[in-house]
Order: structure tokens, then sequence, then C-alpha cells
């Protein structure tokens, strides 16, 4: 939606929801009919711009180049890039740090906040390499561990939460002066690995336990999903919209993927262990209806499927039967997702009744 002004900002496209309209109401500004008939007109007739970025040609672009340069500073560095020492390496990454923040603020200070975001990105992830560098040329690292840096994405040590550290507190910092979204990305990454790193720190013999892994992953999870309940309420109710944003989406990501890994893989062995799992992954499922989430309820109906395919199993064991039950349930679950899909919006109004105002989905 164009909105006419006259400042330098006319004509400047503005995203709305429909609980823009809803806070205008609550304020005063206009009455609560004509939120619902301004909204209805642009559900209908004028749609407004929608918010984030969308699956463009040009957003493709974006993301694959930022990615490339982010993969090239972290998965794809080679030994033979390390061999330049911890001193070069310091000063490299802080050239590199200090030219990705010059050129996001570059792009947005000229409204183009995706690639603006991605050379932030970049900027973040370089905090491990410049931290790493500092230790060896300090002779701050401790002895023993991986001898590279590229390990830091493939193996877990205790050793890496320094860089981990560093790198949350160097994210927060970037993330308030920069204020993008996709910028929570790296420090939801980052909470991930620290959960692994803690884990291994607690086993004091660093043997591999991976009852101890996916227990501190549930732990964990449970943390950042909280995290991002706590950001999404922040972020619904704030009064700017620089601040609206949805920064509670990557958290969201990581947090429910720890903790539902962490739930999946523990096998009790016990059949009414089984149905408190089923269960919550449908509480799950009905979470993520109510908030406006859907990594909960792509979660849950993947947890109902796996106990549905358990009981399956159990019931039709060694029988002719069980590929027929598998192709039943197969169907049964596709005309589940139809049925969803035609009612979902339905669904998610009657839930959001029960929630908060700061967590009701985004319109």
């Amino acid at each position: 939606m164009h909105i006419k002004d006259d400042t330098d900002t006319a004509d400047l496209p503005v995203a709305l929801r429909l609980q823009d309209l809803t806070e205008a109401a609550r304020d005063g500004v206009i009455t609560e009919t004509q939120a619902q008939a301004l909204w209805q007109r642009w559900r209908h007739g004028v749609q407004p711009v929608a918010a984030g970025p969308g699956f463009s040609f040009v957003n493709v672009l974006y993301y694959f180049g930022g990615l490339l340069a982010i993969g090239a500073m972290t998965l794809f560095m080679t030994l033979g890039f390390q061999q330049m020492g911890p001193t070069a390496l310091m000063v490299l990454g802080a050239l590199y740090l200090f030219a990705a923040l010059e050129v996001a603020d570059y792009f947005k200070a000229r409204s183009l906040p995706v690639p603006a975001g991605l050379m932030a990105t970049l900027a973040v992830f370089l905090v491990p390499l410049i931290v790493w560098g500092a230790q060896h040329l300090m002779g701050w690292w401790p002895p023993g561990g991986p001898d590279s840096l590229a390990s830091y994405h493939t193996r877990i040590d205790w050793r890496w939460i320094t860089l981990e550290m560093a790198t949350l507190a160097a994210g927060v910092v970037m993330l308030w002066r920069y204020r993008l979204p996709f910028m929570v990305m790296p420090l939801a990454l980052t909470l991930w690995y620290l959960s692994m790193d803690v884990a291994n720190m607690l086993l004091l013999d660093h043997r591999w336990e991976w009852e101890f892994m996916r227990d501190m992953s549930l732990v964990f999870g449970i943390g950042t999903v909280a995290v991002a309940l706590w950001v999404d309420v922040r972020t619904r109710l704030s009064q700017t919209a620089e601040w609206r944003q949805d920064f509670a989406f990557w958290l969201y990501i990581f947090g429910t993927t720890m903790f539902w890994c962490g739930l999946s893989l523990n096998d009790s062995g016990s059949e009414l262990a089984k149905l408190g799992y089923c269960a919550l992954n449908v509480a799950m499922v009905l979470v993520g209806a109510a908030i406006g989430r859907r990594v909960f309820t792509v979660y849950g109906a993947l947890g109902v499927m796996l106990y549905l395919g358990h009981l399956s199993h159990e019931v039709f064991r060694d029988s002719f039967m069980f590929p027929f039950a598998l192709t039943v349930l197969g169907l049964g679950l596709v005309a589940l997702g139809v049925w969803w899909q035609r009612h979902e919006s339905t669904i998610a109004a009657r839930l959001s009744r029960f929630v908060p105002q700061g967590l009701q989905p985004r319109t």
C-alpha cells in the first residue's frame, strides 16, 4: 500500500498487518468497526505490502551471494588458509568484519534490508575467527582439542565455548545496532552449538554420551523457545515499526528443533510414555496454530505421525496387513493436511482467543 504525505518519504511502501489496525483502534485513532472494514477492503481489494522479504529472483540472488560469502569464511575455510598464522587471521577477520559492516550501513541507508542483514550477519560469523586468532596469538587457547578453526562447525569440543560466548555478545550488540531479523540466525545457531559444547564440558572425561547430549539438547531447546516467546511478545507489542519485525523466527526454528529432537530420541520403552509423547506433539500442533508459528505445527504433526507409525507397527507386526495399514495412515495424513489447509485460518482464529495478546498470530 502506498501512503501519500508531504515528507521525503512519500510513495514508500508500508507493510501493514491486522495487528497494526487493532492497535490503532485501541489507541483511539480509528474505531474497531473501521479497522475491520479497512482490513476486509485490503484483503479483497488493495493489498498491503507483505511483511518481510518475498521469494523473488532478486532476493534469491541476495541470499545466494550472502550465504556463499558466509560459507567461505566458515564451512569452507581450509587448512591452507589457516597456515597464514593467528595474527594474519585476526587482522584479516577484523578487516572483513569492518568491510561487511560498512557495506551493511550502505545498504541499510538505501532501504535495502535484505542485503544489509546478510552483510551484518557475515560480520557476526567473523567473530569466532577473530577471537580464535586472538586466543592463539596470546597463548590463551586451551591445550589439546581441535587445531583447526574449520572444526568449529563439525566437531563438538568445550574449547569452542569462549568463541560462542563472544559471538553471542557481539551478535546482540550488532542486532541492536542494525535491527534486522536475519541477524538472529547466527545467534540461534550459536546457541545450538553452545548446547553441545557445554554438554561436552560437563562430561569430565570428554567421552561421547549421546543420552546426555540428547538431554542437554532438550533443556537448551526449552530455554531457546522460552527466549523466542519473550522476544515474540516484546516485538509484537512494540510501539515502533522497526522493532515489530519478526526477530523470534530463527529462535523458534532452532529452539523447536533442539527440543523436538531431544524429546523424540528419548525412548523409555513404555507405551504410556509414548502416548504422552503423542499428546505433547498434539499440543505443539495446537500451540503452533494458536500463536501463528508453523514450526510447532510441523514438528508436532511429525511427532504424531511417528507415534501412529509405531502403533501400526505394533498392531500389524508380522502381518501382511502392515503395508495396507501404512497406506491408510499415509492417505489419512494427506486428507488431514487438505482439511487443515482449508480450515487453518478458522482454527487459528479460535485458538488465538486463548493466548495473550502479545502471542496472537501475526497477520
